[in-house]
C-alpha cells in the first residue's frame, strides 16, 4: 500500500465531547467509513493532513466500528479558525513511517529493570510497540494494568515482539470508541 492509495478528502461537523476528561476544549471527528478503510490498520494510526488547509499530525484512534476517530486540539481549532458545530474540510494520508510512541512511565520503568524485555521491546516495530501500549492503556483499573504491565514484560523477556490476544481495532472486544458527542 502507497501513501497515496490512503489519501482522503472528506467533510465532517466538528463535535464536542460529551465529557473532556482533561478540562481541555476539544473537538472530535469519526472519520467517514471509506476515508478509515483506506488506511493500513484499525487500530491506533498515524496521519498527517489538514483541516481546512491548517496542517497537523495526529494520531487516529479506533471507534470500535472499524472506522476511527481524531481528536483536534484548541490549538488547531483556533488556527483553523473552526467551532464546534463547524463542518470543515479534511484531508488525511498514513504517515510513510509510524513515530515512535511516547512509552508510559509504568512500563519503562518495568523495561529498565528487566534487561530481557528492553530486548525484545527495542527489536520490535514501532507498530508492534504501539500495540504494546494500546493493550496496557486500555486497562480501565489500576490493577488491570499493573498486571498487564508485569505480563507485558514477561511476554517480551520470552521472545514475544507482538502482544497476543488483543483486538485493536476495539470491534470485537468493545474496548475502544469515539467518545460521546455532547451536540
Amino acid at each position: 500500500m502507497t501513501q497515496v492509495d490512503t489519501a482522503s478528502q472528506f467533510s465532517a461537523r466538528l463535535l464536542r465531547p460529551q465529557a473532556p476528561a482533561d478540562g481541555d476544549s476539544w473537538a472530535f471527528v469519526v472519520l467517514p467509513k471509506e476515508a478509515s478503510a483506506k488506511l493500513p490498520r484499525r487500530g491506533r494510526t498515524s496521519v498527517e493532513g489538514t483541516l481546512d488547509g491548517c496542517a497537523f499530525k495526529a494520531l487516529l484512534e479506533p471507534d470500535g466500528q472499524l472506522s476511527h476517530w481524531l481528536r483536534i486540539d484548541a490549538a488547531l481549532l483556533k488556527e483553523a479558525g473552526a467551532n464546534f458545530g463547524d463542518v470543515v474540510v479534511f484531508e488525511v494520508v498514513a504517515m510513510t513511517q509510524e513515530p515512535e510512541p511516547a512509552v508510559p512511565a509504568d512500563l519503562l520503568t518495568a523495561l529498565q529493570a528487566c534487561p530481557e524485555s528492553r530486548a525484545t521491546w527495542d527489536a520490535s516495530t514501532a507498530m508492534a510497540r504501539l500495540d504494546w501500549i494500546h493493550w496496557l492503556t486500555s486497562a480501565k483499573q489500576a490493577k488491570t494494568r499493573a498486571k498487564r504491565v508485569s505480563d507485558a514484560c514477561n511476554m517480551l523477556a520470552a521472545g514475544k515482539k507482538r502482544v497476543c490476544c488483543f483486538d485493536p481495532s476495539g470491534y470485537y472486544s468493545k474496548a475502544f470508541s469515539a467518545p460521546q458527542s455532547a451536540d
